[in-house]
């Protein structure tokens, strides 16, 4: 008889678990709450149009690339890849923007041309930075936090000075161009903490950027979920929709099933992908290794406001992937991290994921999305959500000199109370626990329960981080703590 898991939530972390889990023999079932898979990576379909209600951007395709290969595939087996070009643009003013392509060498030409020299202190910095993602990304990241001696290696130990430095720090050192500054601190905010709390090592963040470029999967990001979905069904992985997880059962200090939607599943193991401070909500207190002032003391990653916006018709001067920095970071920044609020004149970033893929909207017209990055906890109303669109949908016709508001045939929003409705997200939170220095690697909540047996945790609160390659990375190192704790279970 074959060992059975129940894995919680149908995220990144989760599907991956559950294919290497279902690959060496146990039996799997995967209970998601919402009527679809993929957690925050959903998709909303209206009107024609097709919308990633979550993650937009495809980087670090070798991560992706490995996951399918330890089962013998490859991505291109589900979905196809196209490199962008350009990867992004940022706008500082009116008519005013600097364009990332899509190789080094044209990286280092925009550079150059707005700081005379910069191209060979960029050259020198994403070499650098190259070195930390072979370190981190190839190796350090696949370690399962649970001791401190992972991070020391013969590599790390000539490094050690870049985790007690800054990537703000290091970028401000190098480089004078405020606007360029901007630009390479921008790749670490998808870890959910300023550039000044994130250390140097991290700039491998930097090297995925312009080292290896952005991507988009044809028909959206959601074409990865439903490959990892297609895999985890084909290796014979069960997944139940919505299945509301009401209790994680826990009998003689060991977990053994779940209750969803008020039926009791038995398992050998549990594993959950969903929010890690929810799913420790779901045991009885003497089994939470983790208590709400524990919680409060995190650095969080910030919510979002998103909106999910129709066109009809295209648009101009914008391209897929297109940021808008003409207000101060800082100031955003302090509303975010260090006096939580809404902030006056927020940054934000667009997709125009249409101008890559025709699927995504009908011919002539444009699927928009835009993201407003907050503090966890705000107040979320609706009159806040409108008058935030009214913002940033002025500042974007006058920035890029074209008139949108006249051509919008619906918008969809989804802010903090979205976040903790679909996915029970601690304080509404979108990308998961910042990756500070005291929140990297064996300081992150733990994998496996220290008061439950036999109970696992996944996703962007443990290790390795937040984001959807760390997300894939998760999974599989959850799921071998779980094959080296069950070994003779198999």
């Amino acid at each position: 008889m074959k060992t059975t898991v129940n894995i919680i939530g149908s995220g990144f972390s989760s599907l991956a678990a559950s294919c290497y889990l279902a690959q060496v023999g146990f039996d799997v079932t995967i209970f998601e709450k919402n009527k679809t898979i993929g957690g925050r990576a959903r998709q909303l379909k209206k009107e024609g149009f097709t919308f990633d209600i979550g993650p937009t951007w495809y980087w670090m395709p070798d991560v992706f690339e490995r996951f399918f290969s330890d089962f013998g595939k490859k991505p291109s087996d589900y979905y196809t890849l196209e490199k962008l070009n350009p990867a992004y643009s940022v706008y500082f003013g009116k008519n005013d923007f600097i364009t990332i392509e899509d190789t080094l060498e044209k990286i280092e030409k925009a550079f150059e041309k707005e700081e005379p020299g910069s191209s060979k202190k960029l050259r020198k910095f994403i070499n650098e930075a190259k070195s930390n993602y072979n370190i981190a990304i190839k190796d350090l990241v696949y370690n399962p936090g649970v001791s401190p001696l992972e991070l020391i290696t013969p590599a790390t130990i000539k490094k050690i000075n870049q985790f007690f430095s800054t990537i703000k720090q290091d970028v401000r050192k190098t480089f004078k161009n405020e606007r360029l500054i901007q630009i390479l601190e921008f790749p670490v905010l998808f870890l959910g903490a300023k550039p000044s709390d994130t250390p140097s090592f991290y700039s491998f963040m930097n090297y995925a950027d312009f080292g290896l470029g952005t991507f988009h999967p044809k028909k959206g990001m959601y074409q990865v979920i439903l490959a990892l979905e297609k895999l985890a069904k084909e290796l014979g992985v069960t997944i139940k929709t919505g299945a509301n997880i009401e209790k994680i059962m826990v009998e003689n200090g060991e977990a053994k099933g779940l209750v969803s939607n008020g039926e009791t599943f038995y398992s050998d193991i549990v594993v959950s992908g969903a929010d890690y401070h929810h799913t420790e909500s779901l045991l009885e207190k003497p089994f939470r290794q983790y208590s709400e002032s524990y919680w409060r003391k995190k650095t969080f990653a910030p919510s979002s406001l998103l909106f999910y916006v129709g066109f009809d018709k295209k648009l101009k001067n914008v391209n897929h992937h297109t940021l808008f920095f003409d207000v101060d970071f800082d100031v955003h920044a302090e509303a975010i991290y260090d006096n939580p609020k809404w902030p006056k004149n927020p940054l934000f970033y667009a997709s125009f994921p249409s101008m890559t893929d025709d699927s995504a909207a009908p011919k002539g017209n444009e699927a928009g999305i835009f993201l407003i990055p907050l503090a966890p906890g705000l107040e979320d109303t609706n009159e806040l959500r409108e008058k935030y669109f009214e913002k940033i949908i002025t500042r974007f016709e006058d920035l890029t000199s074209q008139n949108v508001r006249d051509h919008i045939i619906f918008k969809e929003s989804f802010c903090i109370n979205d976040f903790i409705k679909d996915y029970n997200s601690y304080r509404g939170n979108a990308y998961g626990m910042a990756n500070t220095l005291m929140q990297t690697a064996f300081l992150r909540p733990k994998l496996k329960s220290k008061k439950a047996g036999n109970l696992f945790f996944t996703g962007q609160l443990t290790v390795p981080g937040p984001g959807v390659p760390p997300s894939l990375i998760s999974g599989k190192l959850v799921a071998d703590l779980v094959i080296k704790h069950h070994p003779i279970l198999v």
